[in-house]
């Protein structure tokens, strides 16, 4: 589809809206920014555990994975 960018899981292909992926690519970016950051707007460790289902142990691996779903949300929509 023009104007889309592709998203699935090797079996099947979903499609986005252009300026779908660019805003999520927006809002991956603030939350990596919230992730990182020091200070009172950092996420605490209680709020990333509840967004990783109770695994509070989980922050570095979903900061990382959060960071590569930016970047590859912004390469994609860069094309």
């Amino acid at each position: 589809m023009p104007g889309s960018t592709t998203l699935g899981p090797g079996h099947g292909v979903d499609a986005i809206e252009h300026s779908d992926a660019q805003r999520l690519a927006s809002v991956m970016k603030e939350l990596h920014r919230l992730l990182v950051a020091a200070g009172p707007d950092r996420i605490t460790d209680p709020q990333v555990a509840e967004l990783c289902g109770g695994e509070a142990h989980r922050r570095e691996e979903f900061t990382d994975w959060v960071d590569r779903v930016a970047h590859q949300l912004e390469k994609a929509v860069s094309r």
